[in-house]
């Protein structure tokens, strides 16, 4: 369900934005209009939905209008035209008060510079939002202290900002943020200023306190891998302001919309994106309440296989016979294939990172098995899939070498 609705919506900064706006709708270049014009476009005819309790990733390089693009979501920057609709309600033509009240209930904001006040210790500034809300100030002392055990830093309640490193200080600000309890998070390249190991932390910590909160997170950021690691949804916009792709990582890594996304994410490694539920694929299974040793034998015959993976009517995974056994079972006029099902192969969710399944497919005797949390058989990913994901990048349109010509040099 969406939660804030774009349509249509232009940010061009300058005098003449009418008239920007109508050379853009003609096709002008972004250095087109600033020449004719004097005005710069920063977001051009964005149209999307952000859902409910998704983490909606907007990243683009310098310039390409993702903060202009935030801010114009809590209307600290007024979109020139367009709407954006926050529970169907047009933020675009909201007065003063309803924006405070927005501001206060709705979403709030964790910057870059974390913004933190210095003569104030960690627990005040928390507090802080709370404070200008007019929350009481025992209310208000009760839940900055459950957030900031929440974000880990319990025990720095009374320290000065001046005494915590950049990684807790972002700390902090996340805290105040998330101490107002409004449903939209507004997060503007909040880990880029910390050191590669911290942002990685960061990243790590957000995920987790996303699983526990389900807020609806808009988060900006350049960094392609961290764009694909906290993402459920990016979008990429362009050097012109425009969206050039939205989608799941998996959907801008497999099918880049242009040749612009397409350059942006050639240098990503797929199998840490691609998961086990985009390259599983079906296979013939046996059902244990119809099926016996007669049925198995016909099966595996028809597969090639020396086994075949055993189901119940619900399709829940119930183990894989093998052609010795059922064999065995035949001659002693036995029917039952549960009695001589084997758990010994391995077994993963479809959220499952191919990397992740790597080692474990290179060793496995048979494929990995795609099971959901009830232990419903999805599929099956076979090593050859895993390794042809590996050569994907591949140039396809390389000529093959022909044995003969080998032998000609």
């Amino acid at each position: 369900m969406a939660l804030v609705e774009v349509k249509d919506l232009y940010k061009v900064f300058g005098a003449n934005s009418k008239r920007a706006i109508a050379m853009i709708k003609k096709g002008a270049t972004k250095q087109e209009i600033k020449k004719k014009t004097g005005c710069t476009v920063a977001i051009n005819s964005a149209t999307f939905e952000i859902h409910k309790r998704e983490t909606f990733v907007v990243m683009g390089l310098s310039g390409s209008g993702k903060s202009t693009f935030i801010r114009c979501l809590n209307r600290l920057i007024k979109p020139t035209a367009g709407q954006i609709l926050i529970d169907g309600e047009d933020i675009v033509k909201m007065d003063a008060e309803k924006l405070r009240e927005l501001r206060r209930k709705k979403m709030s904001m964790v910057f870059q510079n974390f913004g933190l006040l210095p003569h104030r210790d960690i627990v005040s500034n928390v507090e802080f939002g709370l404070e200008l809300s007019g929350v009481d100030k025992e209310t208000r002392r009760e839940k900055a202290m459950q957030t900031l055990k929440l974000v880990g830093l319990e025990g720095f309640e009374y320290s000065l900002t001046k005494e915590l490193s950049g990684g807790m200080q972002q700390r902090v600000g996340l805290a105040r943020a998330l101490a107002s309890d409004t449903e939209i998070l507004l997060m503007d390249e909040a880990f880029s200023a910390l050191d590669p190991l911290i942002r990685a932390q960061m990243q790590d910590e957000l995920l987790e306190l996303q699983a526990k909160m389900h807020k609806t997170i808009v988060f900006i950021t350049h960094d392609l891998d961290e764009a694909l690691k906290i993402g459920d949804r990016i979008a990429i916009l362009g050097p012109d302001g425009k969206v050039r792709q939205i989608g799941t990582p998996e959907e801008i890594l497999s099918n880049p919309a242009d040749e612009y996304v397409k350059a942006f994410v050639q240098n990503v490694d797929k199998i840490k994106v691609i998961t086990a539920g985009t390259v599983k694929h079906e296979c013939a299974v046996l059902n244990c309440t119809k099926d016996g040793p007669t049925a198995a034998l016909r099966l595996m015959e028809k597969q090639g296989k020396s086994s075949a993976f055993l189901v119940d009517s619900d399709r829940v995974l119930k183990g894989i016979v093998h052609i010795e056994d059922v064999v065995e079972m035949k001659k002693k006029g036995e029917k039952d294939l549960c009695t001589i099902a084997s758990e010994h192969f391995y077994t993963t969710s479809p959220d499952t990172f191919i990397s992740d399944l790597l080692v474990t497919a290179m060793g496995a005797k048979y494929p990995i098995v795609v099971i959901d949390e009830n232990s419903t058989f999805l599929g099956i990913v076979d090593r050859s899939i895993i390794i042809a994901e590996m050569i994907d990048d591949v140039d396809k349109n390389a000529a093959p070498t022909v044995f003969s010509e080998v032998n000609e040099e």
